[in-house]
């Protein structure tokens, strides 16, 4: 590829545009194609590309979907016996419902907007478990209590190059904090940059790290949902990115032994005034509501693991003295911890670090948001903060050693169900048995190598 040739170069106004510009456009013919997008069980954008003039005719009040889209494994393989969808009701369709007020432009595919959708039954009523339905119901339960939540997304993810022998790190040295990276991945992190700017998401900043080939890019403060939103479509835009450029990102909570990638979430609480409810100085004790809010993370995420948590891969990121939390406790400024109380002031806030990078991230969010209230609705008391070594922190309850446990937890649970509904929660457990029975039937290299010995 011509390093001088930016791909995302684009021929119209960059960032979000509302119902009244798109039509504008397409009068216009700046935008031919309309991108209708569901994320799925496993945070990808799934959907149908649709003519931008039949669509805006016909389908503004909805278009049908297959049932199905959230109803596979992470292959598309269509999984049976859930409540809504599979072979006994024939995988029939469902409505998606277009939010034509958020309409974000693809700067790699000139000439497209994305809408995202809401899938419902045939009652108009939202699927209930729906990814970003979900999390939109339990922001609504805090909006209910009188908060709003305000969300960064830090994330981490590995590049991969094809090798002689198959793919391998597009780099192997530690580049932390590097500023002199390789000139492609230079030239492809400024053009990833560039896309994001042009589809209306503004993001912080990128950092190469100490594992090879891996990568950390960060997200402003802002709205919970559209922050989730920000973050599923930069999923999108990597791939398709990388791609020109030989390259192959890997979302995956532990890439290789000994390696984890993150997806760190920081969240804070803000009144009906608009104020921050978190805010406090350094040093001293946290604010009540903060309190109870991280005392609900602490108390009710043991419950919760197959959202946050929700492959066999999760559970190898949990290592001690990894950086990525073993036990359910908290700290202030403390990356060893699974709730770091950090920042300051105005800008105090909490950040959960359970989520590995193959998380889907409206349901990681939905898992927080929902402890959260637990915590602020029965007013629970938070234990001492963790100031030695947190993975020594005998008196905090260990993080499940695999997605077994975890599953058999969740799916019994009394808390899962009151904070769920006993319908989300049965179908994020079949989801969850259906990655299992995958892994148990497979036969791996490892196990190959181990063999021959």
């Amino acid at each position: 590829m011509n390093a001088t040739t930016d791909p995302t170069a684009t021929p119209w106004p960059a960032g979000p545009v509302n119902r009244s510009s798109l039509q504008r456009l397409l009068k216009d013919r700046a935008v031919t194609d309309i991108m209708l997008a569901v994320p799925d069980l496993h945070g990808r954008l799934m959907g149908k590309l649709f003519n931008a003039s039949v669509f805006l005719e016909r389908m503004t009040g909805g278009a049908e979907m297959c049932s199905y889209i959230l109803a596979t494994d992470v292959d598309m393989t269509p999984l049976d016996t859930f409540d809504f969808t599979g072979w006994d009701q024939g995988f029939g369709d469902f409505l998606v419902i277009p939010d034509l007020d958020q309409v974000r432009m693809l700067p790699h595919r000139p000439g497209t907007a994305l809408v995202f959708g809401t899938p419902v039954h045939d009652d108009t009523s939202p699927v209930e478990a729906a990814p970003r339905h979900l999390l939109a119901t339990q922001l609504d339960r805090l909006r209910a209590l009188g908060y709003e939540v305000k969300v960064g997304v830090e994330a981490e993810f590995v590049l991969y190059t094809n090798g002689p022998e198959g793919p391998v790190p597009a780099w192997t040295a530690n580049l932390d904090y590097a500023l002199q990276q390789p000139p492609e991945i230079s030239d492809f992190l400024h053009h990833l940059g560039q896309a994001l700017t042009d589809a209306g998401i503004g993001y912080e900043a990128f950092k190469t790290e100490s594992a090879a080939g891996q990568c950390e890019v960060t997200f402003p403060y802002g709205d919970a949902l559209a922050a989730c939103d920000h973050y599923t479509v930069f999923r999108y835009l990597v791939g398709q990115i990388a791609a020109r450029y030989r390259l192959t990102p890997v979302f995956m909570a532990a890439p290789q032994t000994g390696v984890g990638s993150g997806l760190h979430l920081h969240l804070s609480l803000w009144n009906e005034q608009h104020k921050p409810v978190f805010a406090h100085r350094r040093g001293e004790a946290p604010p009540p509501v903060m309190a109870q809010a991280t005392a609900g993370l602490i108390s009710a995420l043991p419950h919760l693991a197959p959202l946050y948590a929700p492959t066999v891969n999760s559970y190898k990121r949990y290592r001690p003295h990894s950086f990525a939390p073993t036990r359910f406790n908290w700290g202030f400024d403390h990356r060893g911890c699974t709730v770091r109380v950090t920042g300051h002031g105005h800008g105090a806030h909490l950040e959960v670090r359970l989520a590995g990078a193959d998380a889907n991230v409206y349901l990681a969010l939905a898992a927080y948001t929902a402890a959260i209230a637990h915590g602020i609705e029965e007013k629970l008391t938070l234990r001492p903060a963790c100031d030695g070594d947190a993975y020594q922190d005998r008196d905090a309850i260990p993080l499940y050693p695999d997605l077994a446990e975890a599953l058999a937890y969740f799916e019994h649970s009394t808390v899962a169900h009151l904070l769920l509904g006993k319908d989300v929660v049965r179908h994020y457990a079949h989801a969850a048995r259906a990655e299992l029975d995958w892994h148990r039937h497979q036969v791996t290299d490892l196990e190959r190598q181990r063999a021959i010995r």
